[in-house]
């Protein structure tokens, strides 16, 4: 009983990481047409945030507003310089943030060499639930990451903004012609997408390894998500992220995290091949 009440909550925790990290690429990529090849290096930008409220010996929690405004700011000169220019060219969109994540991780690089960093823990210890004692900070980053995904949700529901962005994506040409900008509203929902990569990275610090190529993975295991559950929906992206992380989780703790590994490769290669549009798809 006990093992599977670990097996459950840690199925949980990675469906729901996996979720924030793939919300950003899902809102550049699903709604704007961009492939953001550089997801990754935003949240690697995060997590060194972090790293750096760490250094400077202030609280953590700073962290996040420091993640936040770093991503936004590199996502905004990115947005104005380059991409602005080749929206609905989704492959040239592809070649230039791949270079420019190049160029991100080398940067940073140049200011804290290849070397691993480490950001401590912030709320050590654990918590008793379903009979399991479990890392207090994993279940918090669920309550955080449910209420993030709650938030943005009624955003984009109900807000004026969100309404203005359903219709930039369903009809550009109407929406321009009733007024609505949408120059300004692309850009905005850009700045949003990479930010909340940002805020991922800055969230996971304390539990991963942080070095310039953390990125890396979090992008393929965003484009996994997409694959499977499709662009332009928020129970696309979850469900994505429940199939790519309990498939993860299950032949990770059966055999090792390379089989794990294999086997999220395995059903993205026949989703493209089977069901190209995944689960659920905004047409």
């Amino acid at each position: 009983m006990e093992a599977f009440a670990t097996f459950l909550l840690n199925f949980v925790y990675v469906s729901a990481i996996l979720a924030l990290v793939a919300l950003g690429l899902a809102m550049v990529f699903g709604l704007l047409g961009v492939m953001n090849m550089a997801h990754g290096e935003f949240v690697m930008l995060g997590a060194y945030s972090a790293y750096v409220v760490q250094t400077a010996q202030i609280s953590f929690f700073w962290a996040i507003p420091l993640a936040i405004f770093v991503s936004a700011i590199f996502g905004f000169l990115i947005e104005w310089s380059v991409i602005r220019h080749l929206y609905n060219r989704a492959f040239d969109t592809l070649l230039a943030t791949w270079g420019l994540a190049i160029l991100i991780r080398k940067g940073v690089e140049v200011v804290f060499t290849r070397d691993y960093k480490s950001v401590n823990q912030v709320v050590p210890g654990t918590v008793e639930l379903f009979g399991v004692n479990y890392p207090a900070y994993r279940l918090i980053l669920i309550s955080i990451i449910i209420c993030i995904f709650v938030v943005l949700l009624l955003w984009y529901q109900r807000s004026k903004v969100g309404l203005r962005v359903r219709a930039m994506v369903q009809n550009p040409g109407l929406a321009a012609a009733i007024g609505i900008d949408i120059a300004i509203l692309s850009r905005v929902t850009f700045v949003i997408g990479v930010s909340t990569a940002g805020l991922a990275g800055a969230l996971l610090a304390p539990l991963v390894r942080v070095e310039p190529y953390i990125g890396l993975d979090y992008l393929l295991s965003s484009f996994f998500i997409l694959v499977v559950g499709g662009l332009g929906s928020i129970e696309g992206l979850l469900i994505g992220s429940t199939i790519i992380g309990g498939t993860d989780a299950v032949i990770s703790t059966i055999f090792d995290k390379t089989a794990g590994y294999m086997s999220v490769l395995i059903i993205s290669i026949l989703f493209l091949w089977l069901r190209p549009d995944g689960i659920f798809y905004r047409r």
